[in-house]
């Protein structure tokens, strides 16, 4: 009957958006939590069996995460105030009994019984992980603190997790309050598709003109294209002022994000650490903050001359071809597309043509099926928004391997970036094995008028990146929650077979297959395509730095927090900037206000994952480029050394039952252009 009455409560199959309320998230967390409570006492009391103790516990808490899960990603895709509402007001709710599941010295001492009793040597090698997972985790969450620490640590995960669901939802309403509708004299040199949305939305609000906004599809291409400089610029102020004192008191994230490093910083503390960047890197591959630096430093020392050759040439030829004098962040990618066409005779528009969206998804599953012996094809399932499409995966005999959704296109009421999430995870319940299904999530730009959607290359590449991520979470043979799939991966570890994808995207052995243009129906040319990979590394230095930027700051931030005489994230950054970067944005960007990968995300003292992990992606990749790219034979060997296994193995050793050897950074140079091939 509750089930019936509220779809947050069924867990019979998938998720019943269609029927989710706001009104119905308070009543099912409430239940939720009351039963994963009751299975925490009786777990307490049970013997350290894996049946009898670990069984349930994940059973009661894998209930609360699909529930919440489902709750979080309609916060993410559909927002609105009603929602907004229901899920902060159950925030603290979830945050506090995940604090007091971390905390429980009874369930710390029962694992670490269950790890020291001979029925653990009987254990499968990925419920041996678990319990070590367990007992590390159990440590980070305080369990070991006394009874003051413990209330406090609590306060701080609470007050985190509030300043987390904040920070982006300021991003989000900063990036809608912002639009502009200009005349015909000043949109010249934007591509037509682009002018036609624009026209659209403008025509949608009453208007005449064009308007653009902040979000990924309007921003970007007035960016890379618009020939007027005071419309880049005012889109460029905006965009990297959102969130902070320059727009509404209210939206400002500055005082959110010195909060929560001085959280972080005191999380730390009490857990016996040094800094916050220490303690994110026990579950990490990475041994210390001093490694990961170490690691950006040599990548941004073998990057630096690319890079100062890449800003030099830019600013040469923006004064000698543009008129230019000055060369601005907000000329930069406008610049860079000019420069790009008149070297390699081609546009990104001219390429765009060739990439409608029932290609591309024709391509990329060709891809995933040549490699791994996996059918996709079109289901059916309950959608938050007609937009989004539903898939099966299925093995040779027929059998049902996954499933996921595609929300492809960007809205005001969707959160910017890609990503994939996990809806459901693989696992084995008694006879039956859980089939697993994610979430993948872009912002492109939607159809206009008769024409389908039109892809970049560039979002080619993110749409392979996020579903690299998918087939980690689909693809697992692993049966037990803790560690299926993209569970129990070491964070930095985790974006190898997203990054690893994105190497297709540049092999005309996919490309030919993939391609139809979207007037004359022929796939690209071989002129065209060679013209592109030249192109490939196009500014690649710059690139690699501005990453490095980023990773370099996150750590830094973390690693060197000092309570005492606390520096802001923007001076940090501007030091930063000072010995990493050769282009310098303007003093007014406030870039930290709106990197939610680190204030409102997983990565914090962890953004340094995505070199780390492309390290690895790339040296993978080149097993394939030595055995042929579409290689079946290789392909199975990654599925089965490196997405078959999950989190049920550390991911060194993955690498290296895959690779044959430990991971190098030649690969990853050469591909990026910086030694020879």
């Amino acid at each position: 009957m509750l089930q019936r009455m509220n779809p947050l409560l069924d867990f019979s199959g998938l998720p019943r958006f269609s029927e989710i309320k706001p009104e119905h998230v308070a009543p099912a967390i409430e239940q939720l939590l009351a039963q994963g409570r009751e299975a925490i006492a009786a777990a307490s009391a049970a013997p350290a069996t894996w049946e009898q103790f670990v069984a349930p516990l994940e059973d009661a808490n894998e209930r609360i995460g699909r529930a919440w899960g489902q709750v979080a990603h309609l916060h993410a895709v559909l927002d609105s105030p009603a929602l907004r509402e229901a899920y902060n007001a159950s925030l603290p709710e979830v945050t506090q009994y995940f604090t007091e599941l971390g905390q429980n010295r009874q369930l710390f001492e029962k694992y670490k019984e269950l790890g020291a009793s001979s029925a653990y040597g009987s254990l499968a090698a990925a419920r041996k992980r678990i319990v070590e997972n367990a007992l590390r985790d159990f440590r980070l969450g305080g369990a070991e603190l006394p009874p003051r620490e413990k209330a406090r640590y609590a306060q701080i995960q609470d007050e985190l997790a509030r300043l987390g669901a904040k920070f982006s939802e300021n991003l989000l309403d900063a990036t809608n309050a912002f639009s502009i509708v200009v005349e015909r004299e000043r949109i010249a040199g934007i591509p037509e598709d682009v002018l036609a949305a624009a026209r659209a939305a403008a025509q949608k609000d009453g208007k005449e003109g064009w308007k653009f906004t902040l979000h990924a599809p309007s921003y970007l291409p007035v960016m890379q294209y618009a020939d007027e400089r005071s419309l880049r610029e005012t889109l460029y102020r905006e965009s990297v002022t959102r969130a902070s004192e320059f727009g509404r008191p209210e939206w400002d994230n500055t005082a959110h994000i010195a909060r929560i490093v001085a959280l972080r910083h005191e999380l730390a503390q009490l857990l016996g650490y040094a800094s916050f960047a220490e303690v994110s890197l026990v579950p990490k591959m990475a041994q210390s903050p001093s490694q990961v630096l170490a690691f950006l430093e040599d990548l941004a020392r073998r990057a630096r001359p690319f890079a100062q050759k890449d800003a030099a040439e830019l600013r040469e030829f923006a004064g000698s071809q543009l008129q230019i004098d000055d060369l601005q962040a907000w000329d930069l990618a406008y610049a860079a597309e000019k420069l790009r066409v008149k070297r390699y005779a081609f546009s990104e528009q001219e390429v765009k043509r060739y990439f409608p969206e029932d290609a591309v998804l024709q391509g990329l599953f060709r891809v995933a099926q040549t490699l791994y012996g996996i059918r996709i094809s079109d289901s059916r399932a309950e959608t938050w928004h007609p937009d989004v499409r539903f898939f099966d995966i299925r093995d040779a005999a027929g059998g049902l391997v996954g499933q996921f959704y595609v929300d492809l296109y960007a809205r005001e009421t969707k959160r910017g970036g890609a990503w994939m999430d996990d809806a459901i995870a693989r696992r084995r319940k008694g006879e039956r094995v859980q089939t697993p299904v994610a979430y993948l999530n872009c912002n492109f730009s939607r159809p206009v008028g008769a024409e389908p959607a039109l892809f970049t290359h560039d979002e080619v590449l993110t749409l392979f990146h996020e579903f690299g991520h998918g087939l980690h979470h689909l693809l697992t043979r692993v049966e037990d929650l803790g560690v299926s799939g993209i569970n129990g991966v070491e964070w930095d570890a985790v974006e190898l077979p997203s990054q690893f994808m994105e190497n297709f995207c540049w092999e005309w052995e996919v490309l030919q297959h993939m391609t139809r243009h979207v007037e004359t129906g022929s796939p690209i040319p071989r002129v065209l395509f060679d013209r592109m990979l030249a192109a490939k590394n196009f500014h690649s230095g710059l690139a690699m730095l501005r990453q490095i930027e980023f990773a370099v700051f996150d750590m830094r931030l973390h690693a060197e927090y000092d309570p005492a005489a606390p520096r802001s994230a923007l001076a940090l950054l501007e030091e930063v900037r000072s010995r990493v970067a050769v282009l310098r944005p303007p003093a007014y960007n406030r870039f930290p206000n709106n990197f939610s990968h680190v204030f409102a995300g997983g990565y914090a003292a962890g953004y340094y994952s995505y070199k780390w992990a492309e390290v690895l992606s790339a040296d993978a990749y080149s097993f394939f480029e030595e055995n042929g790219v579409l290689d079946a034979r290789t392909g199975a060997r990654f599925r089965d050394e490196i997405l078959a296994v999950g989190g049920s193995r550390p991911a060194a050793e993955s690498f290296v039952a895959f690779r044959g050897r430990e991971p190098s950074v030649e690969a990853l140079l050469r591909h990026s252009g910086m030694i020879a091939a």
